[in-house]
């Protein structure tokens, strides 16, 4: 949160390193944390508290007593343990015997994918990813739109075959030319098909959706040109 100073000693010469200007500031994500009151005991900002509280104080002396009074605690806790049996076992962390290390049960390695992340946060100890699933839900909708179309289709040629059925009884009137020209049976209906039947476009949501897509997509492009900036 301050400047760094490179001190050079054999000429007593000094360069600024790193100045964090209002500016820096600004760029600077937004840091989030659970709020302290709904701490769980063994989170690390309620568990070393007195701790932090010496050292921001700048009582070492005390601190260093708090830290020991903690470290105790927590050495005959794992006393009664094993005297009673009681394996202990983490909430978060699993053991990997092969690197004999602790990892973090639900570490998410994989990239980032701008176009369907939005963020990643924490809860309850647990890594999790918002994410956006536009396409899956784009495909749906549409899906959910066609259907919709084809249904009201059909019942609009029923409909038309009934009037045609009661006004005109007899086969030979049957035959006549009917102001109804819809298809009997429509089994499955293309973006093509639709125009033929009259639905030019889908529904506003699916455009809405087009339209936010063509502008995540034009985001990401700025985005990667300002990174090939940053490089060069």
């Amino acid at each position: 949160d301050g400047e760094v100073h490179i001190n050079e000693l054999r000429n007593g010469n000094t360069e600024m390193f790193w100045n964090p200007t209002s500016e820096v500031r600004r760029q600077r994500l937004k840091r989030h944390i659970v709020l302290f009151e709904e701490q769980t005991d063994f989170e690390s900002e309620r568990l070393w508290q007195h701790v932090t509280s010496a050292i921001n104080k700048g009582d070492q002396h005390k601190a260093t007593q708090e830290k020991f009074v903690l470290e105790e605690e927590q050495r005959n806790a794992a006393r009664e343990r094993r005297e009673s049996g009681t394996e202990w076992k983490p909430l978060l962390f699993q053991h990997d015997a092969g690197t004999n290390e602790w990892r973090y049960k639900y570490e998410d390695l994989r990239p980032w994918d701008p176009l369907n992340d939005i963020a990643q946060f924490e809860k309850d100890g647990i890594l999790q990813t918002m994410e956006r699933h536009l396409s899956s839900r784009m495909s749906n909708h549409k899906a959910t739109c066609i259907n919709n179309q084809i249904t009201r289709h059909k019942r609009s040629a029923k409909d038309c075959r009934r009037r045609k059925t009661s006004d005109q009884p007899s086969n030979h009137s049957q035959n006549t030319e009917s102001s109804c020209s819809t298809p009997e049976s429509v089994q499955e209906l293309s973006d093509d098909d639709g125009k033929y039947l009259g639905f030019e476009s889908l529904c506003a949501q699916c455009g809405k959706e087009m339209n936010h897509l063509k502008e995540i997509h034009s985001a990401v492009l700025s985005l990667q040109k300002a990174q090939q900036d940053i490089h060069r």
